[in-house]
């Protein structure tokens, strides 16, 4: 009798349990860029294999239902001065900053949206053995401020897929903070560096004694 008492006892309690367990929330870390430049893995890089279509962008965004895609999305959340929100998501208006250039830009379509970490890098760094999901999730990474940035198209296609060993923004004054969110882009998605790099990011971060860096491992 008493089994059979303990029996339905313990069917009543699974029945109320969900049925999957939430993921634990990520941490959210805040180093100094210095901290933050040394706690990047090293490793040599290769593009043997590279296809930009490996990574799908732009997808449905946030909202798939809004009609408005991941671009779009930047763009709003971006703006300076909100554009208004047409049909099918067209964008009219609106005024935005490019901290690349420190130039304002009032089209949208003068606008490129840059991966802080380009796609051919992130390959390089790692993104070569994911799979076609978690690729995706990082071409789309709205769950990341700096992950996605509106800059001009000229600022855009100067950057190209260089890290900060070759390339920095052409205005001196957001090198900090390129190369924060560049470092920032790199531990949430546990990517890596190679040589060249990591000594251009410390070189920077040696004259930025005040600059953070903040970041959430992406899931």
């Amino acid at each position: 009798m008493l089994k059979t008492v303990l029996r339905g006892l313990s069917a009543a309690f699974l029945a109320v349990l969900p049925l999957t367990v939430p993921a634990p929330a990520q941490a959210v870390e805040t180093l100094s860029l210095a901290e933050a430049v040394a706690a990047l893995p090293i490793a040599a890089e290769s593009r043997e294999g590279y296809d930009r279509n490996a990574f799908r962008h732009w997808n449905t965004g946030a909202n798939p239902t809004d009609g408005c895609n991941t671009r779009a999305e930047v763009l709003i959340t971006e703006a300076v001065e909100p554009p208004t929100v047409g049909p099918r998501c067209r964008l009219t208006g609106g005024r935005w900053f490019s901290y690349y250039d420190q130039v304002w830009v009032t089209s949208a379509s003068n606008l490129d949206i840059d991966h802080m970490g380009p796609l051919a890098e992130a390959w390089d760094s790692g993104a070569s053995t994911w799979s076609a999901q978690r690729r995706e999730a990082y071409a789309n990474d709205l769950g990341a401020e700096a992950s996605l940035v509106a800059v001009t198209a000229r600022s855009n296609r100067s950057k190209s897929d260089q890290d900060p060993a070759t390339w920095l923004p052409p205005a001196a004054e957001v090198h900090c903070r390129y190369v924060a969110e560049w470092v920032g882009t790199k531990l949430r998605w546990s990517l890596s560096a190679d040589e060249a790099e990591a000594a251009a990011v410390r070189e920077v971060a040696a004259g930025c004694p005040d600059q953070t860096v903040t970041y959430e491992l992406a899931a």
